[in-house]
Protein backbone atom coordinates (compact mmCIF):
# COMPACT_ATOMS: atom_id res chain seq x y z
CA UNK A 1 0.00 0.00 0.00
CA UNK A 2 1.48 3.16 -0.97
CA UNK A 3 2.12 6.37 1.50
CA UNK A 4 -0.79 8.27 -1.52
CA UNK A 5 -3.24 5.85 -0.76
CA UNK A 6 -2.76 5.59 2.81
CA UNK A 7 -3.89 9.33 2.77
CA UNK A 8 -6.49 9.15 0.42
CA UNK A 9 -7.89 6.26 3.06
CA UNK A 10 -7.20 8.64 5.81
CA UNK A 11 -6.17 5.52 8.07
CA UNK A 12 -4.21 6.76 10.84
CA UNK A 13 -2.62 3.35 12.38
CA UNK A 14 -1.41 2.64 8.96
CA UNK A 15 0.78 6.14 8.71
CA UNK A 16 1.94 5.50 12.09
CA UNK A 17 2.67 1.79 11.20
CA UNK A 18 4.63 3.14 8.47
CA UNK A 19 6.92 5.96 10.41
CA UNK A 20 6.84 4.75 13.75
CA UNK A 21 9.99 3.61 13.30
CA UNK A 22 11.76 6.43 11.89
CA UNK A 23 10.01 9.12 13.77
CA UNK A 24 10.86 7.24 17.29
CA UNK A 25 14.67 6.39 15.60
CA UNK A 26 14.70 10.34 15.16
CA UNK A 27 13.96 11.30 18.82
CA UNK A 28 15.83 8.74 20.38
CA UNK A 29 19.14 10.29 18.43
CA UNK A 30 17.83 13.93 19.64
CA UNK A 31 16.82 13.28 23.12
CA UNK A 32 19.39 10.21 24.21
CA UNK A 33 16.46 9.03 26.29
CA UNK A 34 13.87 6.44 25.96
CA UNK A 35 11.07 7.75 28.25
CA UNK A 36 11.76 11.36 26.37
CA UNK A 37 12.10 9.62 22.58
CA UNK A 38 8.51 8.40 23.53
CA UNK A 39 7.20 11.45 24.97
CA UNK A 40 7.95 13.10 21.85
CA UNK A 41 6.81 10.00 19.94
CA UNK A 42 3.12 10.49 21.14
CA UNK A 43 3.26 13.91 20.37
CA UNK A 44 4.55 13.87 17.04
CA UNK A 45 1.28 11.32 15.96
CA UNK A 46 -1.04 13.70 18.62
CA UNK A 47 -0.26 17.07 16.44
CA UNK A 48 -0.18 14.91 13.19
CA UNK A 49 -4.08 13.76 13.80
CA UNK A 50 -4.31 17.52 14.52
CA UNK A 51 -3.24 18.96 11.36
CA UNK A 52 -3.66 15.38 8.69
CA UNK A 53 -5.87 17.39 6.64
CA UNK A 54 -2.94 20.31 5.67
CA UNK A 55 -0.94 17.42 4.21
CA UNK A 56 -1.52 16.98 0.61
CA UNK A 57 1.32 13.94 -0.81
CA UNK A 58 3.68 11.72 0.67
CA UNK A 59 6.86 13.93 0.51
CA UNK A 60 5.13 16.61 2.29
CA UNK A 61 3.72 13.89 5.12
CA UNK A 62 7.38 12.37 5.61
CA UNK A 63 9.11 15.95 5.81
CA UNK A 64 6.45 17.20 8.18
CA UNK A 65 6.88 14.13 10.47
CA UNK A 66 10.94 14.78 10.57
CA UNK A 67 10.12 18.43 11.41
CA UNK A 68 7.63 17.79 13.99
CA UNK A 69 9.88 14.91 15.56
CA UNK A 70 12.80 18.01 15.80
CA UNK A 71 10.29 20.38 16.71
CA UNK A 72 8.90 18.52 19.67
CA UNK A 73 12.13 17.28 21.01
CA UNK A 74 13.60 21.28 20.81
CA UNK A 75 10.21 21.69 22.93
CA UNK A 76 10.86 18.95 25.59
CA UNK A 77 14.85 20.54 26.29
CA UNK A 78 13.02 24.19 26.47
CA UNK A 79 10.18 22.98 28.52
CA UNK A 80 10.79 24.58 32.40
CA UNK A 81 10.37 20.98 33.34
CA UNK A 82 13.33 19.69 31.40
CA UNK A 83 15.54 22.52 33.03
CA UNK A 84 14.61 21.70 36.86
CA UNK A 85 15.97 18.19 36.36
CA UNK A 86 18.64 16.05 36.13
CA UNK A 87 18.73 12.95 34.02
CA UNK A 88 19.93 9.23 35.34
CA UNK A 89 22.39 7.67 33.06
CA UNK A 90 19.65 5.38 31.13
CA UNK A 91 21.67 2.01 30.23
CA UNK A 92 20.22 1.83 25.96
CA UNK A 93 21.23 -1.55 25.26
CA UNK A 94 18.94 -3.08 27.65
CA UNK A 95 15.72 -2.21 26.24
CA UNK A 96 17.51 -1.77 22.73
CA UNK A 97 19.26 -4.53 22.56
CA UNK A 98 23.16 -4.27 22.21
CA UNK A 99 24.70 -1.50 20.43
CA UNK A 100 28.15 -1.29 18.68
CA UNK A 101 30.26 1.76 19.08
CA UNK A 102 29.63 3.35 16.20
CA UNK A 103 26.21 3.69 17.53
CA UNK A 104 27.44 5.16 21.52
CA UNK A 105 29.76 7.32 19.72
CA UNK A 106 26.92 8.92 17.61
CA UNK A 107 24.59 9.62 20.64
CA UNK A 108 27.72 11.34 22.11
CA UNK A 109 28.03 13.91 19.58
CA UNK A 110 26.20 17.29 20.07
CA UNK A 111 22.64 17.18 19.19
CA UNK A 112 22.88 19.48 15.99
CA UNK A 113 25.38 17.01 14.98
CA UNK A 114 23.41 13.84 15.71
CA UNK A 115 20.12 14.82 13.50
CA UNK A 116 22.09 15.43 10.42
CA UNK A 117 24.07 11.87 10.44
CA UNK A 118 20.80 10.35 11.93
CA UNK A 119 18.69 12.16 8.43
CA UNK A 120 22.10 11.00 6.28
CA UNK A 121 23.27 7.80 7.58
CA UNK A 122 19.66 5.87 9.15
CA UNK A 123 16.77 7.72 7.09
CA UNK A 124 18.97 7.80 3.53
CA UNK A 125 18.28 11.42 3.37
CA UNK A 126 19.83 13.59 0.89
CA UNK A 127 22.21 16.98 2.19
CA UNK A 128 19.55 18.66 -0.52
CA UNK A 129 16.40 16.88 1.62
CA UNK A 130 18.14 17.33 4.86
CA UNK A 131 18.49 20.91 4.41
CA UNK A 132 15.23 21.63 3.02
CA UNK A 133 13.68 19.67 6.26
CA UNK A 134 15.79 21.57 8.57
CA UNK A 135 15.39 24.55 6.75
CA UNK A 136 19.17 25.08 6.63
CA UNK A 137 21.35 26.01 3.55
CA UNK A 138 23.25 22.51 1.90
CA UNK A 139 26.31 24.44 3.13
CA UNK A 140 25.54 24.16 6.45
CA UNK A 141 24.56 20.53 6.25
CA UNK A 142 28.02 19.46 4.54
CA UNK A 143 29.87 21.28 7.12
CA UNK A 144 27.75 19.41 9.85
CA UNK A 145 28.74 16.11 8.49
CA UNK A 146 31.84 16.80 7.81
CA UNK A 147 32.43 17.77 11.29
CA UNK A 148 30.14 15.06 12.62
CA UNK A 149 32.81 12.68 10.70
CA UNK A 150 35.38 13.94 12.21
CA UNK A 151 34.11 13.92 15.71
CA UNK A 152 33.11 9.80 15.36
CA UNK A 153 36.47 9.50 13.62
CA UNK A 154 38.70 10.55 16.75
CA UNK A 155 36.16 8.93 19.20
CA UNK A 156 36.16 5.79 17.39
CA UNK A 157 39.82 6.07 17.04
CA UNK A 158 40.45 6.22 20.82
CA UNK A 159 37.79 3.59 21.84
CA UNK A 160 40.26 1.07 18.79
CA UNK A 161 43.44 2.99 20.31
CA UNK A 162 42.54 2.07 23.67
CA UNK A 163 42.41 -1.45 23.03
Amino acid sequence: MTTQSLLANDCIEDIVNLYSDMVYRLALARTKNHADAQDVFQEVFIRYMKSRDKITSDEHLKAWLIRATINCSKNLFSSAWYKKTVALDENLSTSMGEKSEVYYAVLNLPKKYRTVVHLFYFEDMSIAEIAEITNMNISTIKSQLSRARTMLKDALRKEYDYV
